[in-house]
This record gives C-alpha cells, structure tokens and sequence, in this order.
C-alpha cells in the first residue's frame, strides 16, 4: 500500500507542475527601434523632388539616393538616408537604412 501511495504522491505533484503556467516573454522595445535615427523626418521636404536635387548636399549623416528599379545592398544601417525615386526620378521616399 505504501508503494501505491508513494506513486499517486509523484503522480499528482507530476499534473501540477504540468499546470503552472509558462514563462512570460520579454516584450520590451529595443532601443532605437521604430526612432527616426536617421533624420529621416527633418528630410520630407525633398519628397516630390528629383533625385539630381541631392547633388551636391551633404547630410550629417551617410545618405543614398536609391534610383527606380537600382541594386542596392541589403545592410541595414539605422544613421542612414534613404531617398527612395520613381520612374520618372522624382523622391518618392526618405527613409532611415
């Protein structure tokens, strides 16, 4: 009997452990994440303007001008300008990467 005993002992400690619930996950924001490291939103004004505007400025922080249809790497640089063009070379776009 005692063995009995014994084995519903571990048995039910066994189904309440199984109850407990999980682990919360960490959720906080990572730094930087979803900020405007770039400037990006100071940068606007060139919406709407042609690509060959940026000739010749220069931005505190490294930029690219990312013509219709181009290659460009896929690092991802948070400090970076991106002005994104359209067909006709007009910025569609001022983004941060």
């Amino acid at each position: 009997m005692k063995l009995y005993r014994k084995i519903l002992i571990v048995a039910s400690l066994m189904m309440l452990a199984a109850c407990s619930s999980a682990p919360k996950q960490n959720t906080a924001k990572v730094s930087g994440q979803g900020e405007d490291m770039c400037g990006a939103a100071a940068q606007q004004s060139y919406v709407g303007k042609p690509l060959s505007s940026l000739d010749g400025v220069r931005f505190a922080t490294p930029m690219r001008a990312i013509p219709y249809h181009s290659a460009v790497t896929m690092d991802f640089n948070p400090h970076r300008l991106n002005f994104i063009g359209d067909k006709a070379g007009i910025i569609t776009h001022v983004r941060c990467g």
